[in-house]
C-alpha cells in the first residue's frame, strides 16, 4: 500500500453548551485544555504532544463531525484520495490555515457513512507527562480508539483490512458464522477503530487511556464527588475482549467516552486474530455488571463531509443486536 496510516489521532464532536462541556471533561475528567475561544475547546491528554485529540464545537444539535486518523506525510494524503475516489467515494480537501492548529486534511465518508478525517501534521505543544503536579480527575494519558455501530460490520472489516491496511484483534462471531464485531489496528495495541452490529453510521465511544487502573476507580470518586455519578453508564469492569479495565461515561451532551487501560501488544506479523462467541458471558464482561440496553442502542449521529447534514441511519444486517447471555 502506497501510505501508512499511523494511528487513531482526533475527534470532533458537536456540543450545545461549551461551559458544561469545559466542567465535565477538564474540571471534572482532568483532560489539558490547550486552547479555547468562543465557539471551540481543544483538549489533549498528559502525554500527547500533538495540539489536541479532542475538539469540541459549539453548535445546536450534539453530533460527529469527523474521526480524524494521523498518517506519515503529505504522499499519503494524496495516495489516500485516489484510493477512495477510486473506491467511489467522493473526497474534500481542507486546506491548511481553514482549521486551527492542523494541516492540510482529507475527509471522507466511508462505505459505513462514517466521516473519516487524515491528516500529516499538526502543531506541537509540551507533553506534560512528568507534569505530575498537573494530574487531576482521571489522570487522562492519550486517545486511544473509537468505536463505531455500523449496518455490516463485515463490509467495513474487509475494507478496512484490505484497503487500508488494518489488522484484526479479535472478532465476535454469531452462531451462523457472521461477523458481529471486529477490533482493528494500526498502531501495535488492540484497536484503533472497533466496529460492532447495530444502527448506523453512529459513533458509539471514543477511548482514551488512563495509566493503570486505579485511575478508573480514582475517577468515579471524582465523579460522584463532584455531581457526576449518574454519568457513570457502565462500569469499573474488565472485559475479556482486550482484557482492558473500563469505565464508560456519557458526557453532557450523551456523547459516550470509554475510560480505558490495560490492552496488549499485537505487533507481531504471525499474531492471530481472537476469536469471540457472541453469547460468550465473559467475552464482554470478563467481570463486572452486564451492560445496560442503551448501551447497544443509543450512540452518537455523524455528519456528512459534504453537506454538512446527518447521515441518514441504516438497519443493522445482522438480526441480533445485542448478546443473549443472563450473567
Amino acid at each position: 500500500m502506497d501510505y501508512n496510516v499511523i494511528r487513531c489521532a482526533r475527534a470532533i464532536l458537536h456540543v450545545t453548551n461549551l461551559e458544561a462541556s469545559r466542567r465535565f471533561y477538564v474540571d471534572t475528567l482532568g483532560f489539558i485544555e490547550t486552547e479555547s475561544d468562543e465557539e471551540h475547546i481543544f483538549l489533549r491528554g498528559l502525554e500527547e504532544h500533538n495540539h489536541h485529540s479532542l475538539l469540541l464545537k459549539k453548535s445546536d444539535k450534539p453530533v460527529v463531525e469527523a474521526l480524524g486518523y494521523k498518517v506519515s506525510s503529505e504522499h499519503d494524503l494524496e495516495a489516500l484520495a485516489l484510493l477512495f475516489e477510486k473506491e467511489g467515494y467522493p473526497t474534500k480537501w481542507i486546506e491548511k490555515g481553514e482549521q486551527h492548529a492542523i494541516g492540510r486534511a482529507l475527509r471522507v465518508n466511508d462505505l459505513s457513512g462514517l466521516p473519516l478525517e487524515f491528516f500529516a501534521e499538526m502543531d506541537t505543544v509540551d507533553r506534560l507527562l512528568q507534569r505530575y503536579d498537573l494530574y487531576k480527575g482521571s489522570r487522562m494519558q492519550r486517545i486511544d480508539h473509537f468505536n463505531c455501530a455500523v449496518p455490516d460490520v463485515e463490509a467495513a472489516y474487509d475494507f478496512y483490512k484490505e484497503k487500508l491496511g488494518f489488522a484484526c484483534s479479535e472478532y465476535t462471531e454469531t452462531s451462523e458464522g457472521g461477523i458481529w464485531a471486529a477490533w482493528l489496528h494500526r498502531k501495535q495495541n488492540v484497536h484503533d477503530v472497533a466496529f460492532m452490529n447495530g444502527k448506523g453510521p453512529r459513533l458509539h465511544h471514543i477511548g482514551f487511556w488512563l495509566p493503570d487502573q486505579l485511575s478508573l476507580i480514582h475517577t468515579c470518586d471524582v465523579l460522584a464527588a463532584s455531581g457526576y455519578g449518574e454519568s457513570i453508564e457502565r462500569g469499573p469492569g474488565r472485559h475479556g475482549l482486550s482484557n482492558a479495565f473500563f469505565l464508560y461515561l456519557r458526557d453532557p451532551d450523551g456523547h459516550r467516552i470509554e475510560l480505558y487501560s490495560g490492552d496488549y501488544l499485537t505487533s507481531d506479523p504471525d499474531f492471530e486474530p481472537i476469536r469471540w462467541d457472541i453469547n460468550d458471558p465473559m467475552r464482554q464482561t470478563f467481570w463486572g455488571h452486564a451492560a445496560p440496553d442503551k448501551w447497544f442502542t443509543e450512540a452518537s449521529t455523524v455528519l456528512h463531509v459534504h453537506t454538512g447534514k446527518e447521515v441518514p441511519i441504516q438497519t443493522a444486517k445482522l438480526k441480533q443486536h445485542k448478546p443473549t447471555f443472563v450473567i
